[in-house]
């Protein structure tokens, strides 16, 4: 993977340039569009330091991102900022997830939640439209590991769910579940199967074996494709894997989501929504007549400025620089685990992700709180603690955390 770095003074260029190209509210006679540039009173544009800041600029120029900007044409009162959207998708299914010129669809979407949720909603028009399946043939298939979004899009799409049991320690998808439970889905008359595969879950940080899980659903003969949650682990694990088990040429894989407001350390509001093209259509809103191009997405209208936010943080380090920040977060949890395995602590680590958790029985309530160690469950007493090693986790921050774990087991 390679995407180059700029300096600050090239992506201002780049920005103003595009926020030049879209629609200026002050200047143009507009009577049409609903929206408008931020309220003046408040986010007034002549302060001297947004000559600066181009991430602002476009915060309170106010862009609308609205459609699919790599599918058909978008609003032309925003395509300077368009493009850099378009661009931002290019570099994330290209130099990330290994996929070819012209091959994928995306957008900048809310989140990893309306990302994941966008993937099930394609998949299930795709098998009604493509396949013939009537919806209560349909079914979304995920571990008992995987994000809260899964269930919450089964109601909202009326999917029916099969969920998968893992093991304790090893966090893996058990064989024995995948059949009893697909069986099981057969038998109650569903035919059709979204399996979302999990590059990191946020509690545990493990990544599933994709290739061995969808060996199982072959060996099913089941109709199935595969939506990919990313959402923790996109920005993570493509960088450190010795595999190409999670990218686009793996042909089992149809779409991807990502998120930005997590590793990437940007704005909230920032996923990203992948999916090999061809396939984006059937998310299509044919009553969208008054927006250009139609619209294709969940949300609808978008901030531009999250685009933004996402691109200058890709380009500000370059594939190199953000491979290198990685690989010193993953130097840190190492050093974290070590000083666990010492102490003779019960953890699970995925090795090439930044997440440790630990056995709940570790752990005193009090020293989590302290250190806001988060539980699987905030109901009845935690089984597991979660360490998530970020950039604002210092080595003294854990050094001083460690020493306290030891006094409180040494109490004991």
């Amino acid at each position: 993977m390679y995407w180059e770095s700029y300096s600050h003074a090239k992506m201002k260029e780049i920005i103003f340039g595009a926020l030049e190209q879209n629609l200026d509210y002050r200047e143009k006679p507009v009577l049409g569009l609903p929206a408008s540039y931020l309220d003046p009173e408040v986010f007034y544009d002549d302060a001297p330091f947004l000559k600066d800041a181009p991430y602002l600029s476009t915060l309170i120029a106010n862009p609308n991102h609205i459609g699919c900007h790599t599918l058909t044409a978008s609003e032309a009162a925003f395509r300077g900022t368009h493009k850099i959207e378009k661009e931002l998708i290019d570099l994330c299914a290209k130099e990330i997830f290994e996929g070819g010129d012209d091959e994928f669809d995306g957008y900048v979407a809310s989140g990893g939640t309306e990302a994941n949720i966008q993937g099930m909603w394609i998949l299930k028009n795709y098998f009604i439209n493509e396949l013939g399946a009537k919806p209560e043939e349909i079914a979304l298939v995920y571990s008992e590991d995987a994000h809260y979004s899964m269930p919450k899009g089964a109601s909202l799409l009326g999917l029916k769910k099969v969920v998968t049991k893992v093991d304790e320690n090893t966090r893996r998808v058990t064989k024995e579940s995948t059949f009893k439970s697909i069986e099981e889905a057969k038998q109650q008359g569903l035919k059709y199967f979204i399996l979302v595969a999990n590059m990191s879950t946020t509690m545990f940080g493990s990544v599933d074996d994709i290739n061995e899980i969808t060996s199982w659903l072959d060996e099913l003969a089941i109709e199935y494709r595969v939506h990919v949650d990313g959402a923790y682990g996109g920005y993570i694990y493509p960088f450190v894997a010795d595999n190409m088990d999670y990218t686009f040429k793996n042909p089992k894989i149809f779409s991807f989501s990502l998120d930005g407001h997590k590793m990437l350390q940007s704005p909230y509001g920032t996923g990203i929504y992948l999916v090999r093209k061809g396939y984006m259509h059937h998310a299509l809103t044919e009553e969208a007549n008054y927006v250009k191009g139609k619209d294709y997405t969940l949300i609808g209208s978008r901030s531009g400025a999250n685009a933004i936010a996402v691109w200058m943080i890709m380009r500000t380090y370059g594939s190199e620089g953000w491979t290198n920040k990685i690989k010193g977060l993953l130097k840190k949890t190492d050093r974290l685990c070590d000083s666990f395995d010492e102490r003779g602590i019960e953890y699970f680590r995925n090795p090439k992700m930044n997440i440790v958790t630990i056995k709940g029985k570790y752990i005193p309530e009090a020293l989590a709180e302290k250190y806001l160690l988060v539980p699987e469950s905030h109901d009845g007493v935690a089984k597991w603690y979660k360490i998530v090693v970020m950039d604002h986790v210092t080595q003294g921050l854990i050094d001083k955390f460690l020493m306290e774990l030891d006094a409180k087991l040494t109490s004991r």
